[in-house]
């Protein structure tokens, strides 16, 4: 018998720029997209909000952020984690490594997190699931903290986003390991991640070829589909003219075709143990 595979298709990002906005949402119109994960303080995220509440078929969690972006709450009450400028540090290192020097005040960061959740649910959005912007969670402190605010709002899936294969390997798995032990012993579920190491690179080959590797149970896909305007091209990103090309692959027959071929059920995170996306919707 074969085994029984779900597939969430899920897009980071949403609320970086209007355009990036628009080729989520394609994605998920014309595509085999079915979740996204939303900014709570970038530029595009009230476009974001208007626009989601439309799509009851779209799941939307929080793309939660501690790097790259600027707080919701004031700068000055939470000054470890904000640089002169009033803004996160700009990068994954930076911050990782200021945590281990006890540099970042964990308080902090429950609160700014629980802030920008608290930001999407106010503007009507219910959040099928939680992640970080950069994964900056799976160090396993903030992993803690991201946990415990799914549980206390309600939210019943956090990514732990390791995907076996990455150079850094040895460190990550022993962070992941603990961060699932924390989440089974806080009820939420923890979805199969891939796609970390295909960002920037995402083939037709390289989705079929995690699309064959999909386990039983449900897998999270993540992908950076958007299209290109001047305001994605002025942000320290290296993911532009790819973003682009993620649209086209997402919304193209092959990947349908793909999806047919390895049985995969299309679904959201909060229906993932209970009903599929019908393929009918996107072909």
């Amino acid at each position: 018998m074969t085994p029984f595979r779900q597939l969430v298709v899920n897009a980071d990002d949403l609320g970086l720029t209007s355009a990036v906005n628009d080729g989520i949402f394609d994605a998920h119109d014309l595509g085999i997209l079915t979740s996204a994960s939303l900014f709570a303080s970038a530029p595009a995220t009230g476009d974001a909000i208007r626009r989601a509440r439309t799509r009851i078929s779209l799941g939307v969690g929080a793309h939660l952020t501690l790097v790259d972006g600027a707080p919701v709450l004031p700068a000055q009450s939470i000054p470890t984690l904000v640089t002169g400028d009033g803004r996160f540090r700009r990068s994954w290192r930076p911050f990782i490594v200021a945590c281990l020097r006890g540099r970042v005040l964990l308080d902090e960061v429950e609160r700014e997190l629980s802030a920008q959740i608290e930001r999407l649910i106010d503007a009507g959005i219910r959040l099928t699931h939680l992640d970080t912007h950069k994964h900056v969670h799976l160090y396993p402190p903030v992993f803690a903290i991201v946990a415990r605010l799914a549980a206390r709002f309600g939210i019943p899936v956090v990514r732990v986003p390791y995907e076996p294969g990455s150079w850094m390997n040895a460190m990550l798995w022993f962070w992941a390991q603990h961060n699932y032990r924390v989440a089974r012993s806080l009820g939420l579920r923890t979805p199969h991640f891939v796609g970390r190491l295909a960002t920037g690179v995402l083939t037709h080959p390289a989705l079929h070829a995690m699309f064959q590797a999909a386990r039983p149970g449900v897998t999270e896909l993540m992908v950076h589909p958007g299209y290109v305007d001047d305001a994605l091209r002025r942000m320290p990103t290296r993911l532009v003219e790819s973003r682009l090309e993620e649209v086209a692959l997402l919304c193209s027959m092959e990947a349908r075709a793909l999806l047919v071929g390895e049985r995969l059920q299309l679904v959201r995170h909060d229906l993932a143990r209970a009903s599929r996306r019908s393929l009918r919707h996107v072909s």
